[in-house]
């Protein structure tokens, strides 16, 4: 990974801050992006990076933002060559308990927040003809569950427009690859009402290793989708 840039939306977050540390000793150039600059800044100062780090404060459900999340990462370094969109949030509630302020914000940040993403960093990325996207979109958005309604709605609209986008951009040597974890212990559950027993959860060290096997992968190689989930949880 020496010398790759590798931009991190949600860097803050579980996933997003176990894949940073990860990366950091591999040379790569790292832009950290999240909403918050203090935690931003937190991550950054604890990494022991052998590369150089960006820190841009981000809100992906702002389009202008996004845009000036890439401009300042091919300011700094030039290129992108990884995305990673690990933003998210979740409201599990009974289907006639959502509001439409929960709906707005299941498809504003988790679908709505990565198609811009995706779109400006493909955008930088085709210039190159190379490039590598990769979505956490979490087991909710292959199969259905009680109380998830308006989450699988989001995580669903994300699935079909990566599949469309890898379609897309494979012209451009540019690879996508869906991420389905079941079970990830991560900050994400501090705010989710539902009971869940976090001690048989997934780490999040477990997902930072397959998302570093797929951005690791030998160039011919594309890992479309790569699915993991606990056993105390399965869904075939």
């Amino acid at each position: 990974m020496l010398n790759k840039v590798i931009v991190i939306v949600g860097a803050t977050g579980g996933i997003g801050t176990a894949l940073a540390h990860k990366l950091s000793t591999t040379g790569a150039n790292l832009v950290l992006a999240a909403r918050n600059r203090e935690r931003l800044s937190a991550l950054a100062s604890g990494l022991s990076t052998s590369g150089l780090v960006l820190t841009v404060p981000t809100d992906i459900t702002d389009l202008s933002q996004v845009e000036s999340l890439m401009e300042k990462t091919v300011s700094q370094f030039g290129q992108i060559d990884v995305l990673v969109n690990a933003a998210g949030a979740g409201v599990m509630k009974q289907y006639n308990k959502i509001t439409p302020e929960d709906l707005d914000l299941m498809l504003n940040l988790n679908l709505k927040g990565s198609f811009y993403t995706c779109q400006a960093a493909a955008n930088v990325m085709k210039d190159k003809h190379s490039g590598h996207i990769c979505n956490v979109v979490g087991i909710l958005g292959k199969h259905p569950m009680a109380m998830a309604s308006a989450y699988c709605a989001s995580k669903y609209g994300m699935v079909g427009y990566s599949k469309c986008l890898a379609d897309e951009v494979k012209r451009y040597g540019i690879k996508v690859t869906l991420f389905y974890f079941g079970g990830i212990d991560t900050p994400f559950w501090d705010n989710v009402s539902l009971k869940v027993d976090r001690k048989k959860m997934l780490t999040a060290q477990t997902a930072a290793d397959a998302i570093y096997y797929a951005i690791t992968a030998e160039p011919q190689a594309v890992p479309m989708e790569i699915n993991i989930q606990p056993d105390s949880h399965l869904f075939f």
